[in-house]
């Protein structure tokens, strides 16, 4: 939970001159994390993993990973081969801060348990897509953080 706080903390402030409700897309491509063989750490995950105690490789990250995090949806992709799903969706701005900590805690779940992917970018010319359909996110397991030791 102090994760998910934290992210989303980091992410609000960094795409605050960067979020268009009306033209969810216009920024995508600046609020796009990415992990994959050129870039193994996203630096706004490792900071959110730092400020609350948790080691980046205790996410359980797959190797490639797109998270596309627009306004009302947050959508994520395995491989560069498999399609996209949704993992969060967002009705309404006047939520409260504690329901949206929720739903980010739900889909970091929902992006880091049971991954299961076809295709990474070093071996996407040999591999064949495979459709990644996760579980609904109620029957998603928390995963296990490992406290990092700097901040027993």
């Amino acid at each position: 939970e102090r994760f998910a706080e934290k992210l989303t903390q980091i992410l609000q402030e960094k795409y605050k001159n960067h979020w268009y409700p009306e033209k969810p897309s216009k920024g995508q491509a600046y609020r796009c994390i990415r992990v994959n063989k050129f870039q193994r750490v996203d630096p706004d995950v490792l900071k959110a993993c730092e400020n609350s105690c948790i080691l980046y490789s205790d996410l359980g990250l797959p190797k490639e990973l797109t998270l596309w995090v627009d306004p009302c949806e947050v959508c994520c992709r395995y491989g560069e081969k498999n399609n996209a799903f949704i993992v969060a969706s967002f009705e309404n701005e006047d939520e409260n801060k504690d329901e949206i900590s929720k739903k980010v805690s739900r889909a970091l779940d929902k992006v880091t348990s049971d991954y299961h992917s076809g295709s990474s970018s070093s071996d996407e010319d040999t591999s064949k897509e495979v459709d990644v359909k996760p579980s609904s996110v109620a029957a998603t397991p928390s995963p296990v953080y490992q406290v990092n030791s700097r901040c027993s």
